[in-house]
């Protein structure tokens, strides 16, 4: 009759932990509000060209160009970073698992041996007990009525789901510095060939003037200044050589092998012709900006930061799931005996069923420090939720910025150096005609060589800021082979 009230009360309390099974101490999510305004600087929307938004356009799509695809899809498959973004992936995957199976009991086949005194012997020459078993065993099996497992659960989850976020974050990020770095060679090329061309100006400038002043037409001052330009050329091409060495070693690494040869397209035009170079014919589409807002879904750092405020609700579910009762369970079922040849044979037959419930009662405010700092990791995870969201917001509003005044800081530099180009002529013709001193001349090549080397500076900033554009609205993580 007495063990029948035990197993009525422990059934009783079994059926009173299970109607509250399921229930969750996870705290609702609720995403913070963006702090920030609820358009871009300057209300560029208006102005803004009208299309599919840059996160829906796969990378092909966008850089258009076959070299540089080839080279994009070499550091998708070489590229370090990106290599390690997709191993965490793997790694918090199967640390989700690990969680997960902490829901179910595990199950394991064991065997044991027990060897003892029987009681009241003295263990010295008296009897021997001996106890074989063997069968399939649950250890500390919990049961999760408070939701502390599925909580720890849920807030791996959200970890591997973060990292697969990072990975896009890790490729958006990738594709955009090899296209910068490919931008940067056709630059370097450009202004080599600028440079080039420059210094075989000044060569026949210096022997121009070597022979007047030979012939006493001019004085060595004017000797001096033309060697002086001339070996600034030098320096100049010295300077452009060392750029783009280094230049296309960043390229490597980011490739995570050697640039391959045919890299960048072959020229077409005649060296220094700024006007119709390979860098002035790249055409990077333009992107509309939208709103705000639009970041929060289309941004994978963002939906990477919202997802560690995920985790971090979880974490204080599974904290507060810790004050309450813990239940857990120790069975086994299989065979045993008293001699090693009796198992599994008729009348073995054993069982055990050992449950156990813990109620925390004095932990010397371990449960409640624990809480106190989920709650505070939950309360970090905003601030770095809204971090993120204002950086976005940041770079998108300094690549609007770039877009509304590259493109007339281009045409003016090309018209300046147009304008620097026709100055130049007319001094070296007005000098070699005696209307005018050499120091005219000096002059007007100085500031044309000036004037072309920032029409290449400001066409690849133009286009690699149409690459930045792209990619602070969310754009490079869609690939066209997966859509």
């Amino acid at each position: 009759m007495k063990a029948l009230l035990t197993n009525a009360r422990l059934t009783t309390l079994v059926l009173a932990a299970a109607s509250v099974a399921g229930c969750s101490f996870i705290p609702a999510h609720v995403r913070p509000e963006a702090p920030v305004p609820s358009s871009y600087p300057g209300d560029a929307s208006t102005a803004a060209p009208t299309g599919q938004a840059a996160a829906d356009i796969e990378w092909q799509r966008y850089f258009g160009d076959p070299h540089l695809q080839r080279l994009i899809e070499a550091a998708l498959q070489q590229n370090r970073d990106l290599r390690i973004a997709v191993l965490n992936i793997e790694q918090a995957r199967a640390q989700y698992q690990v969680r997960r199976a902490d829901e179910l009991p595990t199950v394991n086949a064991g065997a044991s041996a027990l060897r003892q005194p029987k009681v009241g012997d003295s263990g010295t020459g008296g009897s021997i007990s001996s106890t074989y078993s063997a069968g399939l065993q649950i250890t500390s099996y919990e049961f999760d009525f408070f939701g502390r497992v599925r909580s720890l659960s849920q807030a791996q989850l959200a970890q591997y789901l973060g990292t697969e976020e990072a990975r896009k974050t890790v490729q958006i990020s990738l594709i955009a510095s090899v296209a910068n770095g490919w931008l940067a060679l056709l630059a370097d090329d450009e202004l080599l060939a600028v440079t080039r061309q420059t210094l075989t100006t000044r060569e026949e400038s210096m022997k121009l003037t070597q022979l007047k002043f030979d012939n006493g037409a001019s004085s060595e001052l004017d000797v001096r200044q033309a060697e002086s330009l001339l070996e600034g050329a030098r320096v100049a091409l010295a300077q452009q050589l060392r750029q783009r060495a280094q230049d296309e070693n960043a390229l490597a690494l980011l490739l995570g092998q050697p640039v391959p040869a045919d890299a960048l397209p072959t020229p077409t035009t005649a060296p220094g012709d700024i006007t119709t170079s390979a860098l002035a014919g790249t055409v990077l589409p333009d992107l509309p900006a939208g709103l705000p807002s639009d970041l929060l879904n289309r941004r994978p750092d963002i939906r990477q930061a919202e997802q560690q405020l995920i985790a971090a609700n979880a974490n204080i579910g599974a904290a507060r799931a810790a004050f309450f009762p813990r239940i857990t369970l120790s069975t086994s079922i299989g065979s045993a005996s008293t001699e090693l040849s009796g198992l599994f044979k008729a009348g073995s037959f054993a069982w055990s069923f050992a449950p156990q419930l813990v109620v925390p009662i004095f932990d010397a405010g371990r449960n409640q420090a624990n809480l106190e700092a989920a709650q505070v990791g939950r309360d970090i995870a905003v601030a770095q939720y809204e971090r993120a969201v204002q950086s976005a917001f940041r770079e998108v509003a300094d690549a609007l910025a770039g877009r509304a005044t590259l493109s007339e800081q281009l045409r003016a530099q090309q018209a300046q150096a147009k304008a620097e180009e026709a100055r130049a002529k007319l001094a070296d013709l007005r000098y070699r005609n005696g209307a005018s001193s050499y120091l005219d001349v000096l002059d007007a090549q100085r500031s044309l060589f000036t004037a072309q080397q920032a029409v290449v500076q400001a066409q690849a900033a133009e286009r690699q800021n149409r690459v930045a554009l792209y990619k602070v609205l969310g754009g490079g993580w869609k690939d066209a082979a997966t859509q």
